[in-house]
C-alpha cells in the first residue's frame, strides 16, 4: 500500500463530515430563517409589549418538559438502544421497544403536564417562579398561555419519540423537515389568528381571528401538529405497528434509562438558565423578557448554522474513532474543528456587534428605546457567540467516548456561574446584563470541556496562532465596519455595506480555516 492510499480513507472520511456539515447546516439556515421571519412578523404586531413578554415567559416550562422527556435527553438515549435492536432482532421488535418507551413518555408527559397546569398561578407567581416581577394582570396571563402551551407539548412527546424512531432506520429526510412545518405554523397563527385587523399583502387582504396574544399560542399548536403530522408517512413506510404495552422488565427500556439520566439532568441544567433569566428580567420592567428573547434568537442564527451544523455532523466520526480506540484521529478531528469554529466565530461576532442596531430597526420595526433594548441584549449574547459554538464540539466529544457524566458537571458549574453573574448584573446592566452572564456561563462551560479535553489530547488546545490572527482580522474586520456606519447616514444601507465590507475583511483572514473546512 503506497502512502497516498493509506491517507485516502482518512480524506473520504474527512469529506464526508464537510459535506454532512453543509447539507445540516442548509436545513438549519432553513429553519432559523423561517423562525426569523415568524420573530419579524410578531415584533412588528406587538412590539416590545407587555404581551410579547407574557408570551415569551409561558414558553419556557413547556419548553423544558418537553426537553426533558421527549426532546434531544431521551432520542440522545433512544437512537442507539432502537438502531442494536433493529440490528439484531429487526424492525417489529424494534417498533414493540418504542411504543413501550413512547407509552411511558406519554405518560409521563401528560402527568406532569396536568400537575404544571393546575400549579401554574404558583408556578408563575411566587418569588423562585417564572415571573415574580409581572403584575398581577401579566401573570395571569403567563398562566393562561402555559396552561395552553401544554397541548403542543403534549403533542411533541409523541413527535419527538417520531423523530427518534424514524432517524434509528437511517430516515433523516422527514425528521429535518419537521421543524420547517413547526415554523410554518407558528407564521400562520402570527398572521391569522393573532392579528386584531387583516393583514394586507399587496392588494390582497387577509382575515384575522383577533385572539391577540393567544393567537400566537394556537399557532404554537398548530406547529407542534405538522411538526408530527409531516413524519407520519415515514413511520407508514417502516410499517410502523403501536403496542399498548409498559414492560417495566423491558431490557431495553432499562438500557435506555441508564443512559438517559445523566442527559436529563444535563438539558434540566441548561433550561434552568432560562427559567431564572425570564426570573430576573420579569423584575426590570416591560420589554425585558421579550429583548433577551430577540437577542437570542439572532445569536442562535450564526451558532447554529456553524456550531451546531458541525458539532452535529463530527458526532459520529467521533464516535467512530473512540470506538476504534484511534486517539490520534479523534485528536486531529476534534481539533480542526475546534480550530474552524475559533476562527469563524470571532469575525461574525465583531461585525454582527457593529452592525446589529439598524438590523433590528428595519427588521422589527420597534420604537427607538425598543430597538436600543434588543441591540444590546443581543450584542451581549453575541460576546459568548464562540463559547457556544465550542461547546457544541467539546460537549459531542465526551458523548462520543460515552461519558455523560462531565458533560453534566460542566452545566451544572454553567448554571450555577449564571446565577451568580446574572443576579448581580441584572439591576446594574439591566437586560443586557443577564445576556452577559449567559454569555459568561456558557464560555466557561466550554473552557472547562476543552481543557478536560486537552489533558489527553493536547493538540485541541494548540489554537495560539489561530486566535492571533483572528483577533486581528476581527477588529480590522470591525473597525472597517464602524468606519462606513460612520460615513454613511442612512442606517440600513450603512450596516449592509459594513456587513459586507467587514465580512469581506474577515474572509481574508479565514483562507485557511475554508481550506481546512473543505476536508474537515
Amino acid at each position: 500500500m503506497t502512502a497516498e492510499s493509506a491517507r485516502s480513507p482518512r480524506k473520504l472520511t474527512l469529506s464526508h463530515v464537510a459535506r454532512s456539515s453543509l447539507l445540516v447546516a442548509a436545513f438549519f439556515a432553513l429553519d432559523k430563517g423561517l423562525g426569523f421571519i415568524r420573530q419579524i412578523i410578531i415584533g412588528r404586531q406587538f412590539g416590545v409589549s407587555a404581551e410579547l413578554d407574557a408570551f415569551n415567559a409561558a414558553n419556557n416550562l413547556p419548553d423544558l418538559l418537553f426537553a426533558l422527556i421527549s426532546g434531544g435527553a431521551l432520542a440522545l438515549a433512544l437512537i442507539p438502544v432502537l438502531s442494536e435492536v433493529l440490528e439484531r432482532q429487526g424492525r417489529p421488535p424494534m417498533w414493540e421497544l418504542f411504543s413501550r418507551i413512547g407509552n411511558w413518555a406519554f405518560l409521563l408527559t401528560g402527568g406532569l403536564a396536568l400537575v404544571i397546569a393546575v400549579l401554574a398561578g404558583p408556578i408563575v407567581r411566587s418569588e423562585l417562579g417564572i415571573a415574580p416581577g409581572f403584575t398581577p394582570e401579566l401573570q395571569t396571563l403567563v398562566v393562561s398561555l402555559m396552561r395552553l402551551n401544554l397541548i403542543a407539548t403534549l403533542i411533541f412527546s409523541l413527535s419527538g419519540l417520531v423523530m427518534a424512531g424514524l432517524q434509528s432506520n437511517q430516515h433523516f429526510l422527514l425528521p429535518a423537515m419537521a421543524p420547517v412545518f413547526y415554523d410554518l405554523g407558528q407564521i400562520l397563527g402570527a398572521l391569522v389568528l393573532a392579528p386584531i385587523d387583516g393583514i394586507a399583502i399587496g392588494p390582497l387582504r387577509l382575515p384575522a381571528a383577533g385572539l391577540g396574544v393567544h393567537g400566537l399560542v394556537l399557532g404554537v399548536i398548530l406547529g407542534a401538529f405538522l411538526h408530527l403530522a409531516i413524519q407520519i408517512p415515514g413511520l407508514l413506510r417502516y410499517r410502523f405497528r403501536w403496542f399498548p404495552r409498559l414492560g417495566l422488565r423491558d431490557p431495553g427500556l432499562r438500557q435506555v434509562t441508564l443512559l438517559l439520566g445523566p442527559r436529563i439532568l444535563t438539558i434540566g441544567a441548561f433550561n434552568l438558565i432560562f427559567i431564572v433569566q425570564d426570573n430576573l428580567a420579569s423584575r426590570l420592567g416591560v420589554g425585558a423578557v421579550t429583548a433577551l428573547a430577540f437577542g437570542w434568537l439572532i445569536m442562535q442564527v450564526p451558532e447554529t448554522i456553524i456550531g451546531t451544523a458541525l458539532g452535529t455532523a463530527l458526532l459520529p466520526t467521533l464516535s467512530e474513532h473512540a470506538a476504534r480506540g484511534d486517539d490520534q484521529a479523534f485528536e486531529t478531528s476534534l481539533a480542526r474543528a475546534a480550530r474552524v469554529l475559533l476562527a469563524f466565530s470571532l469575525p461574525i461576532t465583531v461585525v454582527l456587534a457593529v452592525v446589529i442596531r439598524p438590523l433590528v430597526q428595519a427588521a422589527f420595526g420597534f420604537d427607538s428605546s425598543g430597538t436600543d433594548l434588543v441591540a444590546w441584549s443581543t450584542r451581549a449574547y453575541l460576546l459568548g457567540l464562540t463559547g457556544h459554538s465550542l461547546l457544541e464540539v467539546a460537549a459531542r466529544a465526551f458523548y462520543a467516548r460515552k461519558d455523560a457524566r462531565t458533560p453534566l458537571l460542566a452545566s451544572l458549574l454553567s448554571t450555577a456561574v449564571f446565577i451568580a453573574v446574572g443576579i448581580g448584573l441584572f439591576r446594574t446592566l439591566g437586560a443586557p446584563g443577564i445576556g452577559l452572564a449567559n454569555s459568561l456561563a456558557f464560555t466557561v462551560e466550554a473552557l472547562v470541556l476543552l481543557a478536560l479535553l486537552g489533558r489527553r489530547f493536547p493538540v485541541v488546545l494548540q489554537q495560539g496562532s489561530v486566535l492571533v490572527r483572528m483577533l486581528i482580522g476581527s477588529a480590522l474586520a470591525g473597525a472597517a465596519a464602524w468606519l462606513i456606519m460612520s460615513w454613511i447616514t442612512t442606517p440600513l444601507p450603512g450596516a449592509l455595506l459594513a456587513s459586507v465590507v467587514g465580512g469581506g475583511i474577515g474572509l481574508i483572514f479565514l483562507l485557511p480555516e475554508l481550506r481546512l473546512l473543505r476536508c474537515l
